[in-house]
């Protein structure tokens, strides 16, 4: 069982802030009949892939209903503690079932069985027992129908029920599928079309709130962008935005990853001319929202997502309108950046065995200068608190100093608006940035109370393109609180779990034992799947990507990020310094350096 997430604080540059209403609800698409049993049971998972939908998901963990239908025998759904707990595939077409493997996790059901049904509401048992031992179960019965679930009814342990995998055989004859099938021909040469193609919407926003959410935002391939309807005309019933995809294509696949404000009735449709003529190639009353994956086939040179219900109280509002298949008239693809190689090679580090007092290396790193955010008092100068000190470490000294003709926050002590501290902040961005590897730093952290010393990176977009905090992403590789002497934490930001809404986790060190005492190595390990996280090679959190896009909102960390190294003094956090917190103190960084 893993522990719930755990949030920091905002420590980029930029603060948006963002409303999420979310409804929790099966997803659903057009009522298929059944067809006749076929003699012979394939050996295929029918179930790998598929839209899935969990009568519950464990509290705050990872362990959605989609981790049992992955094909990786390593991630798993896990439910709340109860009866009856059930698992429902969407096998996208009416399927003849012929059999099913159950692996289940130590959590596993003594009493269960396996249903069919032709639109997700009336169910046919086609396999039941009481006497489940648990383990991986190969079972065999004759069923029919486009859903498939697992019903649970008795429990092997006071835990939930968890599923490693779920995988549904079928019969090599299915019959033959309605004209609404959503199974696609051979789409092995699928490309994305509408890449930087031209779009049209209902309306769309372009306010304070949500500046630049126009229409061309959904087709950019880009996670941080989004488009909204326009909040005066625009929250309302239907809602649409379609894409023009340049000539007649062949449509096999559509990617929504929905913002907050998502539709929950709505139809995918294709038209010859855009202007008429709307064929509904997918549908749905039941959307959930997040990232919907669904498998289409249909013709036509404009795609369009008809809304028909909102989600929420707010408008429709999408932050990738992807469309795959064949034909049209589509631009060059999006680079999409390579993983890591394996093994990983060093490819760039600072090892900082300089002369005592020696500065910063300027090829490899920057100061930023000036006040902090989130409530922070000090004032970081020019390198003046930025040194080695000739044993092979890098010093990031934060003092009681006041800075003449500065303004921070009220600091407690003093009582003063002028920034009573300074200390050190140094970036690479401008030197050196990267996307995807391992980061890692061997760090000593300051101590006593109101220090918050950090080891993080930023998208370098925040800087290039303007773009705001969270969309830009965060990854804080440690995070120490001075009034927490024996936990560091680690954790992500992005457009939709920020502050204290971020994905990460704590360590505490055994028996109460302090950071800083000793240097303790902070570790990133970061590809196109997610992010793992570790203390001294002792893993603090996995991220999955997928998991993320498809419980909290878009992954925005497959583009170029910057190092920070800092070492701040006060904000919302960790709180000011009071009369006992001792300066000066010394954030020690024995070495940084980055694999690829």
């Amino acid at each position: 069982m893993q522990p719930p997430a755990w949030g920091a604080r905002h420590r980029g540059r930029l603060v948006a802030v963002l409303t999420a209403v979310v409804t929790a609800c099966a997803v659903a698409v057009p009522i298929l009949t059944a067809h006749a049993a076929a003699p012979v049971c394939g050996t295929a998972n029918a179930a790998q892939g598929k839209p899935v939908t969990a009568s519950s998901v464990e509290v705050g963990s990872p362990f959605v209903a989609t981790s049992a239908v992955d094909g990786d025998a390593g991630t798993r759904w896990s439910s709340v503690p109860g009866d009856p707990q059930w698992l429902r595939v969407d096998l996208g077409s009416t399927q003849n079932v012929c059999g099913a493997t159950l692996n289940w996790e130590a959590a596993y059901a003594t009493a269960y069985q396996i249903q069919t049904s032709a639109d997700g509401n009336a169910w046919t048992q086609v396999y039941s027992t009481t006497t489940s031992t648990g383990g991986v179960q190969n079972v065999s019965f004759t069923g029919s129908g486009r859903y498939i679930r697992v019903n649970t009814t008795a429990r092997a342990t006071q835990w939930g029920v968890s599923l490693w995998e779920f995988a549904v055989r079928t019969s090599t004859d299915t019959g033959t599928p309605p004209t609404t099938t959503t199974t696609p021909p051979n789409n092995g040469g699928d490309v994305l079309l509408s890449y930087k193609k031209p779009g049209t919407a209902s309306t769309q926003q372009n306010d304070a709130n949500c500046g630049g959410c126009t229409t061309d935002k959904a087709f950019d391939f880009d996670p941080a962008t989004r488009w909204a309807t326009a909040t005066d005309v625009g929250w309302v019933d239907p809602g649409w935005i379609q894409v023009d995809l340049g000539a007649t294509a062949q449509i096999h696949k559509v990617v929504l990853q929905w913002d907050p404000a998502f539709g929950k009735s709505y139809e995918i449709q294709v038209s010859p001319n855009g202007t008429g003529n709307w064929t509904p190639i997918y549908s749905t009353t039941t959307s959930t929202g997040f990232k919907q994956t669904l498998t289409v086939n249909g013709s036509g040179r404009y795609v369009r997502m008809y809304g028909t219900a909102r989600g929420s109280a707010y408008g429709y509002s999408l932050w990738e309108f992807q469309v795959w298949g064949t034909g049209g008239a589509p631009n060059p693809q999006p680079v999409i950046p390579p993983d890591p190689r394996n093994p990983k090679q060093l490819v760039w580090s600072d090892e900082f065995n300089t002369a005592n007092g020696t500065k910063p290396d300027a090829n490899k790193w920057r100061p930023e200068t000036g006040t902090g955010q989130n409530a922070e008092l000090q004032y970081y100068t020019n390198n003046n608190n930025t040194f080695t000190d000739g044993n092979g470490n890098l010093v990031l000294e934060a003092r009681r100093e006041v800075t003449p003709g500065s303004a921070c926050p009220v600091d407690p002590v003093s009582g003063s608006g002028t920034c009573q501290y300074t200390s050190s902040r140094l970036i690479t961005h401008g030197k050196a940035t990267w996307t995807y590897g391992r980061v890692e730093a061997n760090i000593k952290v300051s101590g006593t109370k109101g220090l918050w010393p950090a080891f993080w990176m930023l998208g370098a977009n925040i800087i290039d393109n303007g773009t705001p905090w969270p969309n830009s992403g965060e990854i804080d590789i440690m995070e120490h609180l001075g009034r927490e002497p024996n936990t560091a934490y680690q954790t992500i930001h992005g457009p939709a779990y920020f502050g204290g809404g971020g994905i990460g986790a704590p360590l505490a060190l055994p028996g109460g034992a302090d950071y800083m005492n000793a240097f303790h190595k902070f570790t990133l390990d970061w590809d196109s799947k997610g992010i793992k996280m570790s203390i001294d090679d002792q893993q603090v959190i996995a991220i999955d990507k997928a998991t993320v896009e498809a419980t909290r909102g878009p992954w925005v960390f497959d583009h170029p990020f910057f190092i920070i190294l800092n070492n701040a003094v006060g904000g919302d956090w960790p709180g000011p310094p009071d009369a006992s917190t001792v300066f000066p103190q010394r954030m020690l960084v024995d070495y940084v350096r980055v694999y690829q």
